[in-house]
């Protein structure tokens, strides 16, 4: 007979195995998203960087990051010790955590496409991954968070001050507004692409390919449910069922406001469908369904005016749209805990607005504070653009010696 105990652990490390692959196929997402939005000669270049990010990530989390954030040092684990059941679980932890980590790279990358050194974005990586993700996420997300964390604790400082923690179940905050947040700064220190904005008008720059971003947008989509639904840690949790409508209906409330203000525009259209999934995540566990679909349709809203106004009148070319998709609607997301979790909007409660837009706005801070050290620091010692050669040519020639269709080239 099985031992119950043994049983309730096995599955789960199960679950959060199961939900780390999904967050894992997101990575796909966030590779043919920015492979669509770029153009044709940075093509090799966008999957080449997002599965390099893996591959940094999974090392410096593993021995760095998943310590600062949660206090469990892997580097200096025994052999012997690694059938305790125990350290299973938190081994599935980390493989889970580490799919968020990796994220907010990745919303850097699609941010500074097309004109970036390939060793300074992978250089950046390894910082986001060990350092500077993670330091946010122990605020939030750790047994002991200062902040408060999605499982209910109420010692934290935001819960002393206004008589509830800061919650953020899934990430609006923790992962997608601390990455957009992050990608700002890049964006404006490594400057517009050539050519991008002429006598202070924008140029319109042809995209790769709509087939590559409606993929893109569909991978991460499906990733999403691993995103939250496996974000309660455990199959103990009832709320479960609540988390996979709430991401449904805020990602149809995205999905469609995105399509009607945009009148039928198809970037907008799968980007509005990400932007109502990036803003659920944070209260998926406690808003009622309609709840979750109007935090999901105002989102798609602040997406298509926000990409505009980002353009037109701030003139940072983020090529993905990323300081809007994830910074700014991931933002909204967290604040928005605080109006739609409350009973009377029928959310579950145990929620305040002030520990909602404190902990928006801290991370906000930290992270405008965070990049821009990190970008003028690689500036002034490595370099973070590429030379203009290299950025005429593309980076696909230039950094990876080859064309994403050669046979175009010799024809």
């Amino acid at each position: 007979m099985i031992d119950p105990e043994i049983f309730q652990t096995s599955s789960s490390i199960f679950f959060l195995i199961w939900g780390g692959v999904l967050v894992f196929s997101m990575h796909a997402g966030f590779a043919f998203l920015e492979a669509g939005l770029v153009r044709r000669k940075s093509v090799v270049n966008a999957f080449n960087k997002i599965i390099l990010e893996w591959a940094i990530a999974g090392v410096m989390y593993f021995v760095i990051g998943y310590g600062i954030a949660h206090g469990i040092w892997f580097a200096a684990m025994s052999a012997t010790g690694i059938q305790n059941a125990g350290l299973q679980y938190n081994l599935a932890h980390y493989f889970f955590m580490l799919t968020f980590a990796t994220a907010a790279i990745a919303i850097i990358s699609g941010g500074v496409s097309e004109r970036t050194k390939f060793k300074a974005h992978l250089t950046a990586a390894v910082f986001v991954t060990a350092v500077i993700y993670p330091l946010f996420e122990g605020l939030v997300w750790d047994s002991n968070a200062i902040f408060g964390n999605p499982l209910g604790s109420d010692t934290g400082i935001l819960a002393r001050m206004f008589g509830a923690p800061f919650h953020d179940f899934a990430g609006s905050v923790v992962v997608h507004a601390i990455g957009g947040w992050l990608a700002l700064p890049a964006i404006m220190i490594i400057g517009p692409r050539l050519g991008r904005f002429a006598n202070g008008r924008v140029v319109e720059f042809p995209i790769h390919s709509v087939p590559y971003v409606a993929l893109g947008s569909w991978f991460l989509a499906i990733g999403w449910y691993g995103f939250n639904v496996a974000s309660a840690a455990s199959l103990g949790n009832l709320n479960i069922a609540l988390v996979a409508a709430n991401t449904t209906l805020a990602m149809a409330g995205g999905g469609l406001i995105a399509t009607l203000i945009s009148k039928h525009d198809p970037g907008f259209i799968h980007n509005g469908i990400l932007a109502g999934l990036v803003a659920v995540c944070a209260g998926s566990d406690l808003y009622h369904p309609l709840g979750a679909f109007v935090v999901g349709g105002v989102a798609g809203a602040i997406l298509v005016y926000g990409i505009k106004w980002e353009l037109e009148r701030l003139k940072a070319d983020d090529v993905c749209g990323v300081w809007v998709l994830h910074g700014l609607c991931g933002a909204w997301g967290g604040i928005a805990v605080g109006i739609f979790g409350l009973t009377v909007l029928g959310g579950l409660g145990g929620v305040s607005f002030l520990a909602q837009l404190t902990g928006t706005l801290s991370a906000v801070v930290y992270a405008l504070i965070a990049s821009t050290i990190l970008y003028k620091g690689m500036d002034v010692i490595i370099g973070v653009r590429a030379s203009e050669a290299d950025e005429i040519a593309g980076l696909d020639i230039a950094y990876h010696r080859t064309d994403a269709y050669p046979e175009d080239v010799v024809r």
